[in-house]
């Protein structure tokens, strides 16, 4: 049991053959974070690495359950196409599954979801600002500062 378990960890998403079932990408990834379905009888399994990772994958399956496609979805392009004041909560769930974080700030009232990217290499931060409303107001970006050191230590 402990074997199958250290094993499952070791599964990569991208290195998934298309043509794969559903039920052995099941078997080695284990649970996904989210399930959606898809046009034409399809799935999409969500697997997230956040809190921690930078990478949350879309596999999508047609309606025989086989594997189409592996995409990695926290990329600067897919946040900077969501549409402020159009899309919602639930589209931005869809998209990247849960956040890493969610805030709130003074000046603005609503929630803002933080993911943790990569962009070229380099460690971000993307915040989504929902509305009470659960609309997309607005998506910022960071730089996530890793180890950095305590100039007064």
């Amino acid at each position: 049991m402990l074997l199958a378990a250290l094993l499952a960890g070791c599964v990569v998403p991208e290195w998934q053959k298309p043509g794969t079932p559903e039920a052995d990408i099941l078997r080695s990834m284990g649970r996904p974070t989210l399930t959606e379905p898809l046009a034409g009888g399809g799935e999409r399994l969500l697997y997230s690495r956040q809190p921690a990772g930078q990478q949350v994958y879309h596999m999508d399956f047609d309606a025989g359950r086989r594997l189409v496609r592996v995409t990695q979805v926290l990329t600067l392009e897919n946040f900077q196409a969501l549409r402020n004041g159009v899309d919602r909560r639930d589209d931005v769930l869809r998209m990247f599954g849960p956040p890493a974080r969610v805030e709130k700030v003074a000046r603005f009232n609503g929630d803002i979801w933080t993911y943790r990217i990569l962009d070229n290499g380099n460690p971000r931060q993307a915040h989504v600002h929902i509305d009470p409303e659960g609309v997309v107001r607005r998506v910022m970006f960071t730089d996530e500062r890793l180890n950095d050191r305590d100039p007064h230590r």
